[in-house]
């Protein structure tokens, strides 16, 4: 599972990483802690112009009544997102790319937990694999723009053995050679889709404990993501971790 992640590149940087064409209005700035049901920064393709966008983080169906179980749709399976109703027609027609310096993820110590940060090797921003979905508060006007809400879910696969220790579950990284195939919404066979997410999903990744202070929201400083040693710091407590 993920449910905490760092993404602190500028936008110029994300621009050129990704290709991105246009820069939507509303899109966020750095950000060291993000958390379920912060507006995140996204990646996607309509009309052939590749979009750097914000979106809301824990995905609303679009035939849900309400935007109260969004909270709780921050991760899909990648096995199982192509079957499930609440991301089955975003798996198909809606994907996204979610930049990421890293993400942290709770590894169990005795009675408590220990946060790590777990990034790319080389530094790059990991592009992790998303969903998007539109919904519509049909209560408010046509032409009111609170009326549409746009939300994301991040899909995640079987922990590599490395990792596997701290979490069993891990996003899913999509390579840049498949950005393209990934972000294209005329690619609608499940089979394909999935073929895209092959690979091994630790490649290139490492990992380091980080400080507690993680843990809560409220924190986000660039020393959030700083090596710590192992045992420079009591493991902690299952409080704001978001899993």
């Amino acid at each position: 599972m993920c449910g905490r992640y760092a993404s602190s590149a500028e936008v110029d940087e994300l621009v050129e990483e990704f290709g991105v064409v246009e820069v939507a209005e509303g899109v966020p700035g750095p950000s060291w802690n993000v958390a379920p049901t912060d507006v995140v920064r996204a990646v996607v393709e309509r009309h052939d112009v590749r979009s750097l966008v914000p979106m809301r983080w824990g995905l609303v169906p679009s035939w849900a009544k309400d935007t109260r179980g969004g909270a709780r749709l921050i991760n899909a399976r990648a096995e199982t997102a192509g079957d499930k109703p609440s991301f089955r027609s975003a798996y198909l027609r809606r994907r996204c790319l979610v930049p990421a310096d890293g993400f942290y993820e709770w590894e169990k110590v005795g009675s408590g937990r220990r946060p790590w940060f777990i990034h790319r090797t080389d530094g790059r921003p990991l592009a992790m694999a998303g969903l998007w979905e539109v919904w519509f508060d049909d209560r408010l006007a046509t032409d009111d723009p609170a009326r549409v809400l746009v939300t994301c879910t991040l899909l995640t696969t079987a922990a590599t053995d490395e990792l596997g220790r701290i979490h069993d579950r891990m996003p899913v990284t999509v390579r840049p050679e498949v950005y393209d195939a990934w972000l294209d919404r005329d690619l609608q066979d499940r089979e394909q889709i999935a073929g895209l997410l092959t690979g091994d999903p630790g490649a290139g990744i490492t990992g380091h404990p980080v400080s507690a202070a993680v843990g809560k929201v409220s924190n986000n400083t660039p020393d959030l993501v700083a090596p710590l040693p192992v045992d420079d710091e009591a493991p902690a407590d299952d409080e704001g971790q978001g899993e």
